[in-house]
Order: C-alpha cells, then structure tokens, then sequence
C-alpha cells in the first residue's frame, strides 16, 4: 500500500493534478466521545473519511465511508465546515495523484456498530474530546478537529 503525504504551503510540494470532493465526519457518542482512526497510510489519527462516489450523496458518502473505515452506522446530524485550500496538496505515493483539499465536514451521532479496523484504519477507538490534543494528526486535520471543538460558526475556506 503507498503511502499519503500531507503538504501545506510548501514549495516541495507536488503541483496538484486533481480535485475530489470528499467528506470527514465527527461522530460523537452518548459519552461525548469522538470516534477517530489511525490510517493506514500515514499512521496519523483522523476523523473517519473518503471520497464522494458518483450516485450517491454527500451526506450517504460521509455514512458509507465511516461504516467502511469504523464498523460504526452513523446519522449525519450538522456540518462542521468546508475546507477548500489550494494550499493544501494531499500526495498518493501508490499512483501519483496530487489532490488539491476539497473536504465537507460533518458531525454525526452512531446508531449501531462496534469501533472495527479496516484496511484504511489500523486502529478505531472512542476518543474523548478532552484527549484529542494528545493524537498525532496532520495540520490540515487537527485545523478540522479545532475548528469541531471550538463550537464556532462553521468554517468555510
């Protein structure tokens, strides 16, 4: 499997080649918890996500992929924002794609499932809120996890 690598405003960078709309979802449980997953491919912890499929929905990719990579069905129930800058460049060292961020982030609640492994997710647990600055995570994700905890207005850019 190749590996991904995190760019932010950095001249090494690779130019970007492509732009996919894709989600990331806070799922939060009754204990105030946030469901995260340490991926495969980098070994940073993260909020469940992945790209949008074509034929399905925004909200239906955000459900679908943190099934995929948790174990967990969850109900979208808000929006923490949207992250768009072209300064972000997400590197796939498997195929050469450079993707330029486009993420629709969201909070949902679980409705069934236990926190399952995957093959994108070496590891799921129950994080809580107070712990979560203690995760390795990359810029672009612990901006997404601030901006969450923050409870601010939704963050557009």
């Amino acid at each position: 499997m190749g590996k991904r690598i995190d760019y932010y405003d950095d001249p090494q960078a690779p130019t970007a080649n492509s732009l996919v709309p894709s989600v990331n979802v806070f799922v939060v449980n009754h204990r105030d918890e946030v469901l995260m997953i340490r991926r495969t491919d980098n070994d940073n912890w993260a909020v469940p996500g992945g790209a949008v499929d074509l034929g399905e929905s925004v909200p239906q990719a955000a459900v679908r992929e943190t099934l995929e990579e948790t174990g967990v069905t969850c109900e979208i129930t808000g929006i923490v924002g949207i992250y768009s800058d072209p300064k972000h460049i997400i590197y796939y060292t498997s195929d050469g794609e450079a993707r330029q961020e486009f993420s629709l982030v969201f909070t949902a609640r679980p409705l069934a499932g236990e926190p399952t492994p995957s093959d994108e997710s070496k590891e799921v647990v129950w994080a809580p809120k107070a712990d979560l600055s203690g995760y390795r995570m990359d810029r672009s994700m612990r901006m997404r996890v601030d901006q969450f905890l923050s409870g601010g207005p939704t963050h557009i850019g």
